[in-house]
């Protein structure tokens, strides 16, 4: 009986290590290696921010659903179609400035008179508004 008993010993502890990468040397010489580099983290309690990090990221991976991605995808189309549509404005203005004559002071007040440039400069006017006011809210503050 005494043999039963160290032959199922020995049959015991073998396949534990076999399954076991935590008993393999090498993995504990690597985690002994890791744990050293690992210790000022730990003693300064700095690993805590690791872990807050990951969390962190945990959250953002949790938090991007179906709705989330697509708003996102919203944004990014609407943000490349407005930069699109200002470099194109900007190159054909750009063109058209470079190969028709300047027009004179009365050739502008003509030009004026288009709905499309009053509407332009509508825009630009406005835009200005706003950034004034928040420069002069910047001020005040």
């Amino acid at each position: 009986m005494n043999t039963s008993s160290s032959d199922t010993g020995a049959t015991l502890t073998e396949p534990a290590t076999a399954l076991s990468p935590l008993l393999d040397e090498a993995t504990e010489r690597g985690l002994k290696e890791l744990l050293e580099k690992v210790a000022p983290l730990i003693q300064g309690r700095r690993f805590h921010n690791v872990v807050d990090l990951l969390s962190l990221a945990s959250d953002g991976v949790d938090m991007f659903d179906d709705a989330m991605v697509q708003k996102l995808m919203k944004a990014y189309e609407e943000t490349i179609g407005t930069a699109w549509a200002l470099g194109n404005a900007a190159r054909y203005a750009q063109n058209q400035a470079a190969t028709l004559p300047v027009p004179t002071l009365f050739g502008l007040l003509r030009t004026a008179g288009n709905e499309d440039v009053r509407r332009g400069l509508h825009f630009a006017l406005q835009f200005l508004a706003v950034l004034g006011r928040q420069m002069n809210n910047d001020v005040e503050e």
